[in-house]
């Protein structure tokens, strides 16, 4: 283990993530299914996003929301799982100070930012399901854009405080991160000061965004199926429910891992430190992997160009 000299006083020149606390001598395998996924999510992300943009038909509302849960993944699970990857199989612990700032920031932001587009797209759902003929009006592409800007400003506002008050924060020598990336509250546990901004304002923070998504996407699903139950043919009511219990399960994938890692932070602290970590590692790997298969399966639109795009004419 290489020797730290501290920048400051208060600051470590750098971290070391542990990686996955108790499994240290197993997470050298536990790796190789992790790598699958980064690269399943990575390629169909990248699929998704380029099929949305070279393709003009597709410019709508929903799939430029798709573009942009697409382009969420590939920023969130790429901020952290390089690294993790190199912490597993090349013992590549080390991390900058404000190396691991910036991933801390990259984290949060766009793990709301994702959270942000999902309530879009289940708005996007009941629009269309409601007012099919109208919903062009309703959510124009220009309407489109600025929901998605609004969603990146809010994670950017929201979470810049996370790095900022933990920049000021002492940390007296510790260094050791019992995680395998530069999670806020586990970096925020090795100080050696007052943390209680960062404990207060990370509840808020965290209950705002998720308390209000998540309260949208509920009354928003309600309403949807309130509208499919009064649809006069039983096939379009069974496709109707058939496409919200998938968009259901791309829910659940994201905010109960979420939920699961930001409670067990501050208030589980019986349940074993690598379950702990292992739900917090597949929180940015399982989502990104699942959002191109669910929505690229379900969506003929995008199965049919996919298609095209590997199987061409005259081939």
């Amino acid at each position: 283990m290489p020797m730290l000299n501290a920048s400051t006083p208060f600051h470590p020149a750098a971290f070391l993530l542990v990686g996955i606390p108790g499994l240290e001598a197993t997470q050298f395998w536990i790796a190789f299914p992790f790598c699958i996924m980064y690269v399943i999510a990575m390629v169909g992300n990248v699929i998704v996003s380029f099929i949305i943009k070279t393709e003009p038909s597709l410019h709508e509302p929903m799939y430029l929301f798709l573009a942009m849960l697409a382009i969420t993944d590939l920023v969130l699970s790429t901020s952290t799982v390089p690294k993790m990857l190199s912490v597993f199989w090349l013992d590549s612990r080390e991390i900058g100070f404000h190396a691991c700032l910036a991933q801390m920031f990259f984290i949060h932001t766009f793990s709301s930012v994702e959270s942000g587009v999902l309530m879009a797209m289940a708005l996007d759902h009941y629009v269309a399901i409601r007012y099919p003929l109208r919903h062009s009006r309703i959510l124009s592409i220009p309407m489109t854009k600025t929901v998605g800007s609004l969603v990146l400003t809010r994670g950017v506002l929201l979470v810049s405080p996370f790095s900022i008050l933990t920049s000021r924060l002492p940390f007296c020598g510790h260094r050791l991160i019992s995680h395998s990336y530069c999670e806020h509250m586990a970096v925020v546990k090795l100080a050696c000061g007052d943390v209680t901004a960062n404990v207060v304002y990370g509840l808020v923070s965290a209950f705002v965004v998720v308390g209000f998504d998540v309260l949208v996407i509920s009354v928003s699903y309600a309403m949807i199926l309130q509208t499919v139950m009064r649809l006069p043919s039983t096939e379009a009511r069974l496709k109707a429910i058939s496409t919200c219990a998938s968009h259901t399960s791309i829910l659940l994938a994201f905010y109960i891992p979420a939920l699961f890692t930001f409670l067990t932070h501050r208030f589980a602290h019986h349940i074993p430190h690598h379950v702990h970590i292992m739900v917090a590692n597949l929180y940015l790997l399982v989502p990104p992997m699942l959002n191109p298969i669910v929505y690229g399966v379900r969506t003929k639109e995008i199965r049919d160009r996919v298609n095209r795009l590997f199987h061409p004419k005259g081939v």
